[in-house]
């Protein structure tokens, strides 16, 4: 149970960093490369992932891990490009470039946690349910016997 909101915490956090990214950086993004639209897509989806894991739908687990690895090598890649965008000549964005920048490797630090965590995730099966032996004396639902009534044979 932990795990799953560590999880959807996560997903959070990765959500609103790529939109603060998308936003604070959007006249750099969209300068030829669109790469603006792909971190407004991401955005997005890591907020639908956290909402489809608070509702335990663990399935989707693995594809967070694995877009949360293409999103970690993106900004290992590019992460770089923003500092060297803190000279004269660059056009500047909403924020600094060195701002963008130490977001984007916070970011990439975040997705290697998101990595671990789903894997782990994924492995603790959410959806399988725990079997109760017969006559431990709790009350299941259908067809257990009314209390202080005898069960009767078949």
């Amino acid at each position: 149970m932990t795990t799953k909101w560590v999880i959807v915490l996560l997903l959070l956090i990765t959500a609103v960093l790529a939109a603060i990214i998308t936003i604070g950086g959007w006249s750099v993004l969209e300068g030829g490369s669109g790469m603006g639209f792909v971190c407004a897509i991401y955005a997005i989806l890591y907020a639908f992932f956290a909402y489809l894991v608070a509702r335990w739908r663990r399935g989707i687990l693995p594809l967070a891990a694995a877009l949360s690895m293409i999103l970690a090598i993106f900004c290992a890649v590019g992460a770089d490009s923003w500092f060297a965008r803190d000279k004269a000549g660059f056009d500047e964005a909403s924020l600094s470039s060195s701002v963008v920048g130490v977001l984007v490797i916070i970011l990439a630090i975040v997705q290697l946690v998101v990595i671990v965590a789903a894997l782990y995730g994924f492995n603790q099966g959410w959806n399988i349910e725990e079997e109760r032996p017969i006559g431990s004396g709790e009350d299941y639902g259908a067809g257990a016997a009314p209390s202080g009534s005898a069960t009767q044979p078949a």
